[in-house]
């Protein structure tokens, strides 16, 4: 989607980006006001990553009904995949029906807010998460249209909205109060629905809520202004010579850094280097560095610059500055002896998180790196630690 969007975008001109976590008040200033309490549950019908359509209807028969909004690419509703899935595993036998939708635009979300996911908040995405996360409640998606957000008002994600038997909202705000899970003590969504299951008043009907905000169509335009960012931005070539490499291999930046081995003739490199620079704008804002190092000849210099330039890469890019082929895969690795691409991942102090012979797979990748880049919060390394792969030896992948 970005590659085709930053296409489009080359001639246009740049505009200002916005924020992405946001604490949010109960009616939010861009003219989305959150469903008022008391309110009848807003229809919907609704996409799954089932391959359905899901209605209000459908839960008709739930004496409770949880609507929680959230989504992919934000940390913050990555850590409440299991809690809503535990929400419903726990509920599921007294007739609480939980029901989660994707709210977001995925056209007015910049690059850089995916700088904690693997993927962007798509329908075939969120497929893809579930499957990945193993996650089996009903996954809703709303951001072809979002006519049904627009009625609720999520201001985050995530945000939850709990109704009574006769579909009226009861409460609505935060699931509990941190997204950590050790500090966590009020567990407010699960309050309001045993309240109401006991028939007694909801203690406390409305929190803030935290998380990533809304993406809204009308943030589509900051989008774009990133993408025409990334075209304007330089793409240059130097030339690397064996000591070069040798020095590369050590990881002078003490940044986490993808380094891309590649050649114009490679048809399998060329298929995969939009994917290795998309990640790089995706990540580069944590630290993240990727060096693309060209295996060609170096008076194939003018062809890779166009290849370059023609992919549009703001990485550092390299070409081989001899003919002697060999003795700058053995200056890099001496256990190098064969083709491109070959891809290695280097943590910050030097270590091999990744390589890999052949095409890689570009989510086991992007999941290594979020599972190792430095974060704040220990949590979301570990978000990426389950059930993920990461690579100490070489894999023989797609020639």
């Amino acid at each position: 989607m970005w590659r085709l969007l930053l296409a489009f975008l080359l001639a246009l001109a740049n505009a200002l980006a916005a924020q992405d976590i946001s604490t949010a008040p109960s009616a939010a200033p861009t003219g989305h006001p959150i469903l008022a309490l008391g309110s009848a549950a807003p229809d919907f019908s609704l996409p799954g990553v089932d391959g359905k359509t899901h209605t209000l209807a459908d839960y008709a028969a739930a004496p409770i009904l949880v609507v929680v909004f959230t989504c992919n690419h934000c940390p913050i509703a990555q850590m409440y995949e299991q809690r809503i899935q535990q929400l419903q595993e726990d509920y599921r036998d007294r007739g609480v029906a939980v029901v989660a939708i994707q709210p977001n635009d995925p056209k007015a979300l910049r690059i850089d807010e995916l700088d904690s996911s693997d993927i962007s908040d798509t329908l075939d995405e969120m497929k893809i998460r579930f499957a990945y996360k193993h996650l089996h409640y009903p996954y809703l998606y709303d951001g072809e249209t979002q006519s049904v957000t627009r009625a609720y008002g999520p201001q985050a994600t995530p945000h939850v909205f709990v109704f009574d038997k006769d579909r009226k909202l009861r409460y609505e705000g935060r699931m509990d109060n941190s997204y950590r899970k050790e500090l966590v003590y009020a567990q407010d969504a699960r309050n309001a629905v045993n309240a109401l299951l006991a028939n007694h008043e909801v203690p406390v009907k409305h929190t803030g809520v935290f998380g990533c905000s809304t993406k809204w169509k009308e943030k589509t335009a900051a989008s774009q202004a990133t993408l025409r960012k990334i075209a304007a931005e330089p793409v240059t070539l130097e030339m690397a010579s064996a000591e070069d490499l040798h020095h590369l291999r050590e990881n002078p930046s003490k940044h986490m850094t993808l380094i891309s081995f590649w050649a114009t003739w490679c048809g399998s490199c060329i298929a995969e280097f939009a994917d290795f620079q998309e990640t790089f704008q995706m990540y580069k804002v944590r630290d993240f560095d990727l060096i693309t190092v060209a295996a060609n000849m170096p008076d194939e210099k003018d062809g890779v610059m166009r290849m370059l330039e023609k992919k549009h890469a703001s990485s550092r890019n390299l070409l081989f500055a001899s003919n002697d082929t060999t003795a700058l895969q053995v200056a890099f690795d001496p256990a190098w002896e064969s083709a491109v691409p070959y891809t290695v991942l280097l943590s910050p102090d030097g270590k091999i998180l990744y390589k890999n012979l052949g095409s890689v797979d570009i989510l086991e990748l992007r999941r290594t790196i979020l599972a190792n880049l430095p974060s704040d919060y220990i949590g979301f390394n570990q978000y990426w630690q389950t059930g993920s792969t990461q690579n100490d030896s070489v894999k023989t992948g797609r020639q």
